[in-house]
């Protein structure tokens, strides 16, 4: 058997399978939680904290003695992972169980403060991201999204934004006067 050629019982194959899979779904509730905006921006301390992620995910998926075998299966288990949840975004209950809905942190000039502390998005990155925009007033900005992958997208202000640009954006009924809370 493959498995005995690497090293690893079945058993041995079964826990590093449990552990992989538990500490997934352990790191994709953290992610949902904080939001997508941890994905987007990334300090020094950001990452630190993820190559220290890595290691504790690592370590509690390979064992106390990690061996190519349960290297091998912790590989194939986060592969098959990964497509399992590729095949779920294609359903609208699975895209919704993996990816964060879009959110409007400003509407016109306004930034929504409630919105910024609930995605965990600074002012100032806010800001940054309006310099790079281009923006020198609040005043030209029409809208501005967290995406559902953490990017901040500016929409100038100028010609009314078609609303289906806005379509699933939390609180986009602010600027629309549809969408949803």
């Amino acid at each position: 058997m493959i498995l005995n050629d690497l090293g690893i019982t079945v058993g041995e194959a079964a826990d590093v399978v449990l552990a992989t899979v538990g500490m997934y779904a352990t790191l994709l509730i953290v992610v949902r939680i904080l939001g997508q905006r941890v994905l987007a921006s990334m300090s020094s301390f950001d990452l630190v904290a993820v190559i220290a992620f890595g290691s504790v995910i690592g370590r509690a998926a390979l064992g106390d003695m990690p061996r190519l075998g349960s290297g091998v299966v912790a590989l194939v288990t986060l592969i098959v992972i990964q497509a399992m949840l590729g095949l779920a975004r294609r359903t609208r209950f699975g895209e919704r169980l993996v990816t964060n809905r879009p959110v409007l942190l400003m509407a016109g000039p306004e930034i929504l403060e409630d919105r910024l502390a609930k995605t965990h998005v600074s002012r100032s990155d806010l800001l940054t991201h309006l310099r790079q925009a281009g923006v020198r007033d609040r005043s030209e900005v029409a809208a501005v999204v967290l995406e559902s992958r953490g990017s901040l997208s500016v929409i100038r202000a100028g010609a009314p934004i078609a609303p289906e640009l806005l379509d699933g954006v939390v609180v986009a009924e602010a600027i629309t006067g549809r969408g949803r809370a």
